[in-house]
Protein backbone atom coordinates (compact mmCIF):
# COMPACT_ATOMS: atom_id res chain seq x y z
CA UNK A 1 0.00 0.00 0.00
CA UNK A 2 1.17 3.49 -0.93
CA UNK A 3 2.31 5.57 1.71
CA UNK A 4 0.48 8.83 1.95
CA UNK A 5 2.91 11.65 3.12
CA UNK A 6 -0.53 14.26 2.87
CA UNK A 7 -3.61 15.26 4.45
CA UNK A 8 -6.65 16.87 3.16
CA UNK A 9 -8.53 18.62 6.26
CA UNK A 10 -12.10 20.07 5.87
CA UNK A 11 -13.67 21.79 8.49
CA UNK A 12 -15.53 25.23 9.79
CA UNK A 13 -16.03 27.12 12.70
CA UNK A 14 -18.92 29.89 13.78
CA UNK A 15 -17.14 32.49 15.38
CA UNK A 16 -16.88 36.17 15.48
CA UNK A 17 -14.38 38.09 13.54
CA UNK A 18 -14.55 42.05 14.04
CA UNK A 19 -11.79 42.33 11.10
CA UNK A 20 -12.12 39.61 8.98
CA UNK A 21 -10.10 41.70 6.28
CA UNK A 22 -7.36 42.04 8.58
CA UNK A 23 -7.47 38.26 9.32
CA UNK A 24 -7.65 36.78 5.98
CA UNK A 25 -4.17 38.45 5.29
CA UNK A 26 -2.90 37.14 8.13
CA UNK A 27 -4.16 33.59 6.85
CA UNK A 28 -3.13 33.96 3.76
CA UNK A 29 0.84 34.70 4.69
CA UNK A 30 0.77 31.59 7.10
CA UNK A 31 -0.54 29.26 4.58
CA UNK A 32 1.91 30.34 2.00
CA UNK A 33 5.05 30.04 4.38
CA UNK A 34 4.00 26.59 5.33
CA UNK A 35 3.39 25.37 2.00
CA UNK A 36 -0.60 24.37 2.56
CA UNK A 37 -2.82 24.87 -0.02
CA UNK A 38 -6.65 24.99 -0.26
CA UNK A 39 -9.76 27.15 -0.60
CA UNK A 40 -10.43 28.87 2.72
CA UNK A 41 -13.39 31.54 3.22
CA UNK A 42 -13.07 34.07 6.09
CA UNK A 43 -16.77 36.25 7.36
CA UNK A 44 -17.36 38.31 10.27
CA UNK A 45 -19.23 35.25 11.37
CA UNK A 46 -16.20 32.35 10.99
CA UNK A 47 -14.00 30.55 9.10
CA UNK A 48 -14.85 27.71 6.55
CA UNK A 49 -11.94 25.81 4.75
CA UNK A 50 -10.85 22.55 2.99
CA UNK A 51 -6.99 22.58 2.62
CA UNK A 52 -4.35 19.64 1.99
CA UNK A 53 -0.69 19.57 3.14
CA UNK A 54 2.08 17.21 4.03
CA UNK A 55 1.62 15.77 7.81
CA UNK A 56 3.46 17.90 9.49
CA UNK A 57 2.25 21.20 7.70
CA UNK A 58 -1.65 20.42 8.23
CA UNK A 59 -0.62 19.66 11.67
CA UNK A 60 0.80 23.49 12.02
CA UNK A 61 -2.28 24.71 10.30
CA UNK A 62 -4.28 22.64 12.53
CA UNK A 63 -2.57 24.14 16.02
CA UNK A 64 -2.39 27.68 13.95
CA UNK A 65 -6.68 27.62 14.24
CA UNK A 66 -6.76 26.35 17.54
CA UNK A 67 -4.56 28.57 18.97
CA UNK A 68 -6.93 31.08 18.48
CA UNK A 69 -9.36 31.88 21.36
CA UNK A 70 -12.34 32.19 18.63
CA UNK A 71 -11.44 29.08 16.96
CA UNK A 72 -10.82 26.74 19.94
CA UNK A 73 -13.30 24.31 19.47
CA UNK A 74 -12.40 23.54 15.51
CA UNK A 75 -13.61 20.48 14.24
CA UNK A 76 -10.73 18.94 11.81
CA UNK A 77 -12.27 15.96 9.09
CA UNK A 78 -8.44 14.58 8.52
CA UNK A 79 -8.35 12.47 5.50
CA UNK A 80 -5.10 10.85 4.59
CA UNK A 81 -4.14 11.00 0.87
CA UNK A 82 -0.71 11.05 -1.93
CA UNK A 83 -0.68 14.74 -2.70
CA UNK A 84 -1.93 18.39 -2.54
CA UNK A 85 -5.55 17.89 -3.52
CA UNK A 86 -5.33 21.71 -4.16
CA UNK A 87 -2.65 23.35 -6.79
CA UNK A 88 -3.29 26.71 -5.65
CA UNK A 89 -4.12 28.87 -2.38
CA UNK A 90 -7.27 31.06 -1.59
CA UNK A 91 -8.18 32.75 1.19
CA UNK A 92 -10.87 34.91 0.58
CA UNK A 93 -13.23 37.41 2.63
CA UNK A 94 -17.03 37.07 1.69
CA UNK A 95 -20.23 37.79 4.13
CA UNK A 96 -20.99 34.12 4.86
CA UNK A 97 -18.88 31.47 5.37
CA UNK A 98 -21.69 29.59 3.34
CA UNK A 99 -23.60 31.58 1.14
CA UNK A 100 -27.39 30.93 2.49
CA UNK A 101 -29.36 34.14 2.21
CA UNK A 102 -30.00 33.57 6.35
CA UNK A 103 -26.91 36.30 7.64
CA UNK A 104 -30.01 37.01 10.46
CA UNK A 105 -29.44 33.19 11.82
CA UNK A 106 -26.25 32.59 14.58
CA UNK A 107 -25.43 29.01 14.94
CA UNK A 108 -23.82 29.38 18.00
CA UNK A 109 -27.18 30.49 19.54
CA UNK A 110 -29.69 28.16 18.32
CA UNK A 111 -29.46 25.28 15.75
CA UNK A 112 -30.78 21.57 15.36
CA UNK A 113 -28.98 19.04 17.89
CA UNK A 114 -25.78 17.66 16.81
CA UNK A 115 -25.74 13.91 15.99
CA UNK A 116 -22.55 12.00 16.07
CA UNK A 117 -22.42 9.54 12.96
CA UNK A 118 -23.23 6.53 15.30
CA UNK A 119 -26.14 8.19 16.38
CA UNK A 120 -27.16 9.07 13.18
CA UNK A 121 -26.90 5.73 12.23
CA UNK A 122 -29.34 4.08 14.67
CA UNK A 123 -31.85 6.72 14.26
CA UNK A 124 -31.97 7.17 10.61
CA UNK A 125 -34.16 4.24 9.92
CA UNK A 126 -36.68 5.12 12.77
CA UNK A 127 -40.16 5.37 11.62
CA UNK A 128 -40.88 8.77 12.84
CA UNK A 129 -37.68 9.87 11.39
CA UNK A 130 -37.05 11.76 7.97
CA UNK A 131 -33.37 12.17 6.05
CA UNK A 132 -33.31 15.95 4.52
CA UNK A 133 -30.54 16.21 2.18
CA UNK A 134 -29.89 20.22 2.24
CA UNK A 135 -27.09 20.04 -1.07
CA UNK A 136 -27.55 20.96 -4.42
CA UNK A 137 -28.26 18.96 -7.25
CA UNK A 138 -25.16 18.34 -8.84
CA UNK A 139 -24.02 16.76 -4.93
CA UNK A 140 -27.19 14.80 -4.32
CA UNK A 141 -27.06 13.55 -7.59
CA UNK A 142 -23.91 11.79 -7.34
CA UNK A 143 -24.70 10.39 -4.15
CA UNK A 144 -26.99 10.38 -0.83
CA UNK A 145 -28.17 8.80 2.04
CA UNK A 146 -30.86 6.06 0.93
CA UNK A 147 -34.56 7.59 1.87
CA UNK A 148 -33.25 10.73 1.64
CA UNK A 149 -35.67 13.90 0.58
CA UNK A 150 -33.53 16.25 -2.31
CA UNK A 151 -34.45 19.51 -3.01
CA UNK A 152 -34.29 20.60 -6.26
CA UNK A 153 -31.74 23.63 -6.32
CA UNK A 154 -28.65 24.74 -7.68
CA UNK A 155 -27.24 26.47 -4.70
CA UNK A 156 -27.63 26.54 -0.91
CA UNK A 157 -28.99 30.40 -1.31
CA UNK A 158 -32.15 28.38 -2.90
CA UNK A 159 -32.40 26.40 0.81
CA UNK A 160 -34.83 28.94 2.22
CA UNK A 161 -37.41 29.40 -0.65
CA UNK A 162 -38.04 24.99 -0.48
CA UNK A 163 -38.63 24.90 2.77
CA UNK A 164 -42.35 25.97 3.03
CA UNK A 165 -42.94 22.55 0.75
CA UNK A 166 -41.47 20.61 3.62
CA UNK A 167 -44.24 21.64 6.14
CA UNK A 168 -45.97 18.58 5.94
CA UNK A 169 -42.78 17.38 7.88
CA UNK A 170 -43.30 19.16 10.93
CA UNK A 171 -44.69 16.54 13.12
CA UNK A 172 -41.40 14.04 12.44
CA UNK A 173 -37.93 14.21 13.53
CA UNK A 174 -36.09 15.95 10.55
CA UNK A 175 -32.36 14.84 10.22
CA UNK A 176 -30.52 16.99 7.42
CA UNK A 177 -26.98 16.50 6.22
CA UNK A 178 -24.66 18.07 3.92
CA UNK A 179 -20.74 17.03 3.23
CA UNK A 180 -19.17 18.67 6.17
CA UNK A 181 -21.45 20.08 8.74
CA UNK A 182 -21.46 24.01 7.68
CA UNK A 183 -24.76 23.83 5.54
CA UNK A 184 -26.83 22.22 8.31
CA UNK A 185 -25.67 24.76 10.97
CA UNK A 186 -27.95 27.55 8.90
CA UNK A 187 -29.93 24.94 7.05
CA UNK A 188 -31.75 23.32 10.83
CA UNK A 189 -31.63 26.78 12.50
CA UNK A 190 -34.31 28.12 9.54
CA UNK A 191 -35.84 24.74 9.91
CA UNK A 192 -36.69 25.67 13.49
CA UNK A 193 -37.36 29.47 13.07
CA UNK A 194 -39.96 28.14 10.44
CA UNK A 195 -41.74 25.93 13.18
CA UNK A 196 -40.19 22.52 12.88
CA UNK A 197 -39.30 21.73 16.83
CA UNK A 198 -37.42 18.32 16.32
CA UNK A 199 -34.66 19.02 14.41
CA UNK A 200 -31.38 17.18 14.12
CA UNK A 201 -28.01 17.79 12.33
CA UNK A 202 -24.91 15.15 11.17
CA UNK A 203 -21.73 16.57 13.20
CA UNK A 204 -18.98 16.47 10.89
CA UNK A 205 -21.23 15.62 7.70
CA UNK A 206 -20.73 12.72 5.14
CA UNK A 207 -17.42 12.90 5.45
CA UNK A 208 -17.27 12.22 9.10
CA UNK A 209 -19.96 9.39 8.48
CA UNK A 210 -18.11 7.62 6.29
CA UNK A 211 -14.77 7.60 8.78
CA UNK A 212 -16.49 6.62 11.58
CA UNK A 213 -18.83 4.38 10.59
CA UNK A 214 -18.48 3.12 7.55
CA UNK A 215 -20.42 5.33 5.32
CA UNK A 216 -23.12 2.45 5.56
CA UNK A 217 -26.35 3.22 3.62
CA UNK A 218 -25.06 5.98 1.88
CA UNK A 219 -25.74 5.92 -1.94
CA UNK A 220 -23.21 6.55 -4.55
CA UNK A 221 -20.49 8.84 -3.70
CA UNK A 222 -19.58 12.46 -2.61
CA UNK A 223 -19.41 15.34 -4.45
CA UNK A 224 -16.32 17.38 -3.06
CA UNK A 225 -14.96 20.31 -3.30
CA UNK A 226 -11.19 19.81 -4.22
CA UNK A 227 -9.36 18.00 -6.92
CA UNK A 228 -10.91 14.44 -6.19
CA UNK A 229 -14.59 16.31 -6.87
CA UNK A 230 -15.75 12.24 -6.09
CA UNK A 231 -15.27 10.80 -3.18
CA UNK A 232 -16.00 6.96 -1.84
CA UNK A 233 -17.33 7.36 1.70
CA UNK A 234 -19.36 3.73 1.98
CA UNK A 235 -17.30 0.95 2.63
CA UNK A 236 -20.47 -1.17 3.78
CA UNK A 237 -22.64 -1.27 1.16
CA UNK A 238 -21.19 0.85 -1.53
CA UNK A 239 -23.37 1.34 -4.74
CA UNK A 240 -23.31 3.96 -7.64
CA UNK A 241 -26.58 5.67 -8.11
CA UNK A 242 -25.43 9.04 -10.66
CA UNK A 243 -25.68 8.24 -14.36
CA UNK A 244 -24.22 9.92 -18.02
CA UNK A 245 -26.87 13.01 -18.57
CA UNK A 246 -26.19 11.89 -22.34
CA UNK A 247 -26.54 8.07 -22.40
CA UNK A 248 -27.93 7.19 -18.90
CA UNK A 249 -25.23 4.54 -18.21
CA UNK A 250 -23.83 4.30 -14.69
CA UNK A 251 -21.13 7.30 -14.41
CA UNK A 252 -19.61 9.45 -11.38
CA UNK A 253 -17.27 11.27 -13.77
CA UNK A 254 -18.37 14.55 -12.89
CA UNK A 255 -17.43 17.44 -15.56
CA UNK A 256 -18.33 20.96 -16.23
CA UNK A 257 -20.10 21.83 -19.43
CA UNK A 258 -17.63 22.86 -22.25
CA UNK A 259 -20.49 25.36 -23.55
CA UNK A 260 -19.26 28.60 -21.42
CA UNK A 261 -22.80 29.65 -21.60
CA UNK A 262 -23.75 26.78 -19.96
CA UNK A 263 -21.51 25.16 -17.99
CA UNK A 264 -23.84 22.77 -15.82
CA UNK A 265 -21.93 20.98 -13.81
CA UNK A 266 -22.71 16.94 -14.08
CA UNK A 267 -22.34 13.40 -14.41
CA UNK A 268 -20.46 12.22 -18.16
CA UNK A 269 -19.10 9.22 -18.94
CA UNK A 270 -16.14 8.87 -20.99
CA UNK A 271 -17.24 7.83 -24.35
CA UNK A 272 -19.88 10.39 -24.57
CA UNK A 273 -17.34 13.01 -22.79
CA UNK A 274 -15.11 12.42 -26.18
CA UNK A 275 -18.32 12.18 -28.94
CA UNK A 276 -19.94 15.38 -27.33
CA UNK A 277 -16.75 17.16 -27.37
CA UNK A 278 -17.37 17.85 -23.23
CA UNK A 279 -20.77 19.54 -24.45
CA UNK A 280 -24.07 18.22 -22.57
CA UNK A 281 -26.42 18.16 -25.18
CA UNK A 282 -26.48 19.00 -28.87
CA UNK A 283 -27.17 23.02 -28.90
CA UNK A 284 -24.31 23.27 -26.65
CA UNK A 285 -21.85 21.24 -28.64
CA UNK A 286 -22.62 23.52 -31.36
CA UNK A 287 -22.28 27.05 -29.65
CA UNK A 288 -19.42 29.25 -31.05
CA UNK A 289 -18.82 29.83 -27.40
CA UNK A 290 -17.57 26.20 -26.85
CA UNK A 291 -14.50 25.50 -25.00
CA UNK A 292 -11.62 23.47 -26.17
CA UNK A 293 -12.44 19.36 -24.42
CA UNK A 294 -9.18 17.62 -23.12
CA UNK A 295 -10.74 14.77 -21.49
CA UNK A 296 -11.37 16.37 -18.33
CA UNK A 297 -14.33 18.32 -18.55
CA UNK A 298 -12.19 21.30 -16.27
CA UNK A 299 -11.51 24.45 -17.38
CA UNK A 300 -9.20 27.75 -16.10
CA UNK A 301 -11.28 30.21 -14.86
CA UNK A 302 -10.67 33.78 -16.28
CA UNK A 303 -8.37 36.03 -13.79
CA UNK A 304 -10.66 37.65 -10.60
CA UNK A 305 -7.29 39.25 -9.50
CA UNK A 306 -6.65 36.96 -6.64
CA UNK A 307 -2.86 37.12 -6.38
CA UNK A 308 -0.92 33.37 -5.70
CA UNK A 309 1.99 33.24 -4.31
CA UNK A 310 4.35 29.78 -3.61
CA UNK A 311 6.78 29.80 -0.64
CA UNK A 312 9.57 30.23 -2.33
CA UNK A 313 8.25 33.84 -2.82
CA UNK A 314 6.97 34.24 0.52
CA UNK A 315 9.30 36.31 1.73
CA UNK A 316 9.85 38.54 -0.74
CA UNK A 317 6.24 39.88 -1.10
CA UNK A 318 5.48 39.74 2.48
CA UNK A 319 4.44 43.02 2.39
CA UNK A 320 2.68 42.44 -0.74
CA UNK A 321 0.62 39.65 0.50
CA UNK A 322 -0.65 41.84 3.62
CA UNK A 323 -1.60 44.56 1.53
CA UNK A 324 -3.79 42.61 -0.69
Amino acid sequence: MQKKDYQILLYYCYATINNPEAYRREHHLFCVQNNVRGRVIVSEEGLNGTVSGLVDDCQKYMDYIHSDNRFTNTDFKIEAFNAHAFTKTYVRYKPEIVHSALRHLNPNVKTGKHLQPEEFKKLKDHEDVVILDVRSNHEHELGHFKNAITLDINNFRDFPAKVKALEYLKNKKVLTYCTGGVKCEKASAFLLEQGFEDVYQLHGGIIKYGMEVGGEDFEGKCYVFDNRIALEVNTVNPTMISTCHVCGTYSDRMVNCADATCNAHLAMCDECGWKMEGACSEVCKENPKKRAYDGSGYYKRKSNRYIHYNSSDCENNKAEILNY
